[in-house]
């Protein structure tokens, strides 16, 4: 009597967690990068009954007799799918069209996140909405990736200054305001300063694991790495599983309403089963009790 009131306990508990997880896929439906979870259940540890034993003389074989103990959550598994794309036409926009993430430094902590929904903040900085600071690599003036390889944040300079020249005739250095920029599909940031010239400044970082699955929800739709996910393999956008990216868009939420509505219904009817299971074990309980009278 007592298992079965245990097992339509776990079967609450477990059915309350899916309900949670479909409920915050729901809440997130239109959230930017963000990326849905399922739940995996797996059956407890079994009480033996009657182990099994092998055939004898004149006898046959009998299988063990074993009742279960009830349910328990085996993973909430994240959906790295990507995303549809929606078209925002700001500049500082960035979506990932693969594999790949975006690598955000706050403060001594990075992260990662399919959210590219980006701006600078007063100091020329590429932020996310949060404040985290977007990162990339630094580059040569004609866009080729200095050396070392140095990962830093991305800024906008506010001029430059052209050097001095010896002439005929002598050209004295001249400083010049930064115009206009542009973030190409290959996430070089370029420069144009009021006398015409360009600049790359930075090429945006993308990071791929060896297992996404395993990285842990750090909020505002961002990811950060654990034992099981492996380290960052940083790269540049069309740079081996890496993706290519597209200014002006941001990735939506991969949420499948249809089927999280479906998974609604599937976890009501688990949890009423289980709390019909407690019910009539404790009526069967109540019966044990009044036998006497």
């Amino acid at each position: 009597m007592l298992r079965s009131l245990f097992a339509g306990i776990s079967g609450l508990r477990v059915n309350q967690t899916m309900l949670d997880v479909t409920g915050n896929n729901i809440a997130n439906a239109n959230t930017i990068g963000f990326k849905s979870s399922s739940t995996v259940f797996q059956d407890t540890l079994s009480q033996m009954l009657t182990t099994g034993s092998a055939a004898g003389a004149g006898l046959g074989g009998t299988n063990p007799i074993q009742v279960g103990l009830g349910v328990q959550v085996a993973a909430t598994n994240t959906n790295f799918n990507q995303g549809s794309n929606q078209t925002t036409g700001r500049p500082t926009d960035m979506m990932i069209n693969g594999d790949g993430m975006f690598v955000i430094q706050r403060g001594n902590e990075t992260t990662y996140t399919r959210a590219g929904a980006f701006s600078w903040d007063e100091n020329g900085t590429l932020v996310s909405p949060g404040g985290g600071r977007v990162q990339g690599y630094q580059t040569n003036p004609d866009g080729t990736l200095a050396t070392p390889l140095t990962v830093a944040d991305i800024q906008l300079p506010e001029n430059y200054t052209k050097p001095a020249s010896a002439g005929p005739p002598p050209v004295p250095a001249t400083t010049y305001d930064l115009a206009s920029y542009e973030i190409g599909r290959d996430g070089k940031v370029t420069c144009t300063f009021e006398d015409g010239s360009k600049q790359t400044v930075a090429q945006v970082v993308l990071a791929d694991f060896n297992n996404p699955m395993g990285l842990a929800r750090a909020g505002e739709t961002s990811f950060t790495t654990t034992a099981n996910s492996g380290v960052a393999e940083l790269g540049v956008s069309g740079e081996g599983n890496r993706g290519t990216l597209s200014p002006g868009s941001v990735e939506m939420s991969n949420v499948d309403l249809a089927a999280e509505f479906t998974n609604l219904i599937l976890a009501q009817r688990g949890f009423q089963a289980s709390s019909r299971v407690i019910t009539t074990s404790d009526q069967v309980l109540e019966d044990l009790v009044n036998i006497k009278r």
